[in-house]
């Protein structure tokens, strides 16, 4: 694997930094990602990726309700 060096404002990184903790990943991976997602070469992974990112992140809506398999098949 090869090294790169970019350049960037310091507070546009330390945001970047803080987003890629909150989605529990390192700058990094979040930039090498996105470089696999930009040259097409894993396009099926990142739309995963992408997928169980926005799974993760999603507050959900379900408000401790689950389901009831009598309610369920309930035919009234």
């Amino acid at each position: 694997m090869k090294n790169i060096t970019l350049s960037a404002d310091e507070r546009l990184i330390d945001a970047a930094r803080r987003e890629a903790a909150r989605r529990g990943k390192s700058l990094n991976e979040l930039i090498r990602a996105y470089m696999e997602e930009l040259a097409g070469s894993r396009p099926e992974d990142a739309e995963f990726e992408r997928l169980r990112e926005l799974s993760r992140l999603a507050n959900g809506r379900r408000h401790g309700w689950k389901f009831d398999r009598d309610e369920i098949h309930d035919r009234s």
